[in-house]
C-alpha cells in the first residue's frame, strides 16, 4: 500500500512537470485560444507525427550516410590489405553479437518483425511488451550493431535496423505526449514510423506506404491514411533535403525491349522467387538449431565459425559476398560486363544466410535485391540477352528474389521501380512479383518476416519476468 501510494504521488508529480514545462505550457495556452474544437483536436492529432516524422528522417540520412562510409571502408580496406578480413569481419561480427545478446536481445537480425509484433500488441495492456520491442536501448544498440555489421563485410541492409529505429521515435514521442493531449493511436504511429523509416531509407516514399499496407498492419488504410501519408511525405522530404533527389540505384537502361524478353522474365521470377524462399528456409532452420544451445559460449563459436567462412570466401574465391549488395546491383545494371559467373549468385545467397544467421542488427532487403541481381544477371547471361534485356532481368530478380523472402509483391515491384525511376518497365516488375510469390508458396506459406514475428511474440509471452495477466494471441506457422 506504502508503494502504490509513493508510486501515484511520483506520477501525479510528474504530470504536474509536464504540464508547466515551458514548451508544453506554451502550446497548451495556443490551443486553448482555438475555438473551433474539431480544428484544435485534429492539429493536436497531427503534431506528434509531423514531429516524430522529421526526427526519424534526420536518424535516417545520419545512419545511412554512416553506413554508406563504412561499407566503402571495407572495400578499400579489403583491396589494399587482403589479409585484414580475417581480423576485421570476426572481430566486428562477434562485438556486433555481443552488443544485442548482451544489451538488448530484441535488437537482433532485422528489426522488421519486432515492429510487426508491436503493431499487434498496439493496446494498453501490453505496453510494457511493445516497450521492450521498441526502446531507446534497443534503438542505440541497434545503431552500433548494424554499423559494425556492414563494417566488418557483412551481407547487412540498412532499411531493418531504419524500420525498427524510426518506429521507436513515433512511440517514444507517442509516450512523451501530456495527459491532456488527445490521444493518438500507438498502433498507427509505429506504422507510420516504420514506412517512414522505410522511404527515407531508400527515397522510396510510394514503396513506404505500400509496405505499410501489405506487410505492417491488417487494418484498412482509410482509418490512418493522413497520418501515414505525413509521416512518408515528411520524413522523404527531410532526407532529400540533405542527401538531395537521389536515386538509390540511378536510371538503368530499358528503353529496347524486345517482346521474345516474355519467357526469361517468367524463369528469372520463378528461380528467384524459389531461391528467396529457400534462403528464408535455410535462416529458419538455423535459429531452430541455435535455440538447442546451452551455452553463450556456443553462440560464440557458430558466430566466430561464420564470419570466418565469410572472409575466407571473400579471400580466396569472390569479395562479392561482402556488403549489402548495392556494389552488384550498379556493376550488373549500368557496366558492359553485366552478366556474373553462377557462384556469384550463390555466395549473394549465402552472405545473408550467414550474416542475418548471427543474429546481431542486420537488414534484409538489400542483400536479398542484391541476391536477385546476380541471378537476373547469371540468367540473362544464359539467354544471351541483349544489354536492355539483360537489365529488365536483373530488375525482376530483384524484384522476385525479395518477394521469395517477404512475399510482399506490391511492394517489391513498387522499390525497384522509385529506385530506379523505370517507370515504363512497371507491369514487368509486376508479373516478376506476382510469379514470385506463387512460386515461393512451394517452399512455405508464410514469410520470412511472418515466422520471426510468431516467435519475437513467443518470446515475448514466455519471459520469466513478465507478470502481465494477458498474453498475446500467437499463432502458429
Amino acid at each position: 500500500m506504502q508503494w502504490h501510494t509513493i508510486n501515484l504521488l511520483t506520477y501525479h508529480y510528474k504530470e504536474k512537470l509536464k504540464l508547466h514545462h515551458p514548451i508544453r505550457k506554451f502550446l497548451k495556452t495556443t490551443f486553448d485560444r482555438i475555438n473551433n474544437e474539431k480544428l484544435k483536436h485534429h492539429i493536436l492529432q497531427a503534431i506528434p507525427f509531423w514531429v516524430a516524422s522529421l526526427i526519424a528522417g534526420l536518424i535516417t540520412v545520419f545512419y545511412s550516410k554512416a553506413f554508406a562510409f563504412l561499407e566503402s571502408q571495407t572495400f578499400f580496406i579489403i583491396n589494399y590489405h587482403h589479409w585484414w578480413i580475417f581480423i576485421l569481419t570476426p572481430a566486428c561480427f562477434v562485438i556486433a553479437w555481443w552488443l544485442v545478446a548482451r544489451f538488448a536481445p530484441y535488437a537482433r537480425t532485422s528489426g522488421i518483425p519486432q515492429v510487426m509484433a508491436a503493431v499487434e500488441l498496439a493496446t494498453t495492456s501490453y505496453r510494457n511488451k511493445i516497450k521492450k520491442l521498441l526502446s531507446l536501448k534497443v534503438f542505440f544498440v541497434k545503431i552500433f550493431s548494424g554499423l559494425l555489421m556492414i563494417f566488418g563485410g557483412g551481407a547487412v541492409g540498412k532499411e531493418g535496423p531504419t524500420i525498427q529505429m524510426s518506429g521507436i521515435v513515433f512511440r517514444k514521442v507517442n509516450e512523451w505526449l501530456p495527459s491532456w493531449w488527445p490521444p493518438v493511436s500507438q498502433q498507427n504511429m509505429i506504422t507510420a514510423g516504420a514506412a517512414a523509416g522505410l522511404a527515407a531509407a531508400f527515397n522510396t516514399p510510394l514503396g513506404g506506404v505500400v509496405f505499410a499496407i501489405e506487410e505492417l498492419t491488417k487494418t484498412h488504410v482509410s482509418y490512418f491514411k493522413t497520418a501515414l501519408f505525413t509521416a512518408v511525405i515528411i520524413a522523404g522530404l527531410t532526407a532529400q533535403g540533405i542527401l538531395g533527389p537521389y536515386l538509390y540505384l540511378g536510371y538503368p537502361d530499358v528503353t529496347h525491349i524486345t517482346n521474345s524478353i516474355i519467357i526469361a522474365l517468367l524463369v528469372v521470377s520463378m528461380i528467384s522467387g524459389l531461391l528467396g524462399g529457400i534462403m528464408s528456409k535455410i535462416i529458419l532452420a538455423l535459429f531452430r538449431w541455435k535455440k538447442s544451445f546451452k551455452f553463450r559460449y556456443q553462440h560464440f563459436i557458430y558466430v566466430l565459425a561464420c564470419a570466418l567462412l565469410m572472409a575466407a570466401i571473400a579471400f580466396f574465391l569472390d569479395p562479392e559476398i561482402l556488403g549489402s549488395g548495392k556494389r552488384i546491383m550498379t556493376t550488373t545494371l549500368f557496366h558492359t560486363d553485366k552478366y556474373v559467373h553462377w557462384y556469384t549468385s550463390l555466395f549473394r545467397i549465402l552472405g545473408p544466410i550467414l550474416s542475418f544467421g548471427t543474429g546481431a542488427s542486420a537488414g534484409i532487403f538489400a542483400p536479398s535485391i542484391g541476391a536477385g541481381a546476380s541471378v537476373g544477371s547469371f540468367m540473362a547471361g544464359l539467354f544471351h540477352e541483349s544489354s536492355s534485356n539483360a537489365n529488365l532481368l536483373i530488375l525482376c530478380g530483384m524484384v522476385g528474389f525479395l518477394t521469395g523472402v517477404t512475399r510482399t509483391p506490391f511492394t517489391s515491384a513498387i522499390l525497384v521501380l522509385e529506385m530506379t525511376d523505370r517507370h515504363s518497365v512497371i507491369f514487368y516488375l509486376m508479373i516478376a512479383g506476382m510469379v514470385a510469390g506463387l512460386v515461393s508458396l512451394l517452399v512455405d506459406k508464410h514469410s520470412l518476416y511472418d515466422h520471426l514475428k510468431v516467435q519475437t511474440l513467443h518470446d515475448l509471452t514466455h519471459e520469466k519476468e513478465d507478470f502481465t495477466k494477458e498474453t498475446p494471441n500467437v499463432e502458429k506457422i
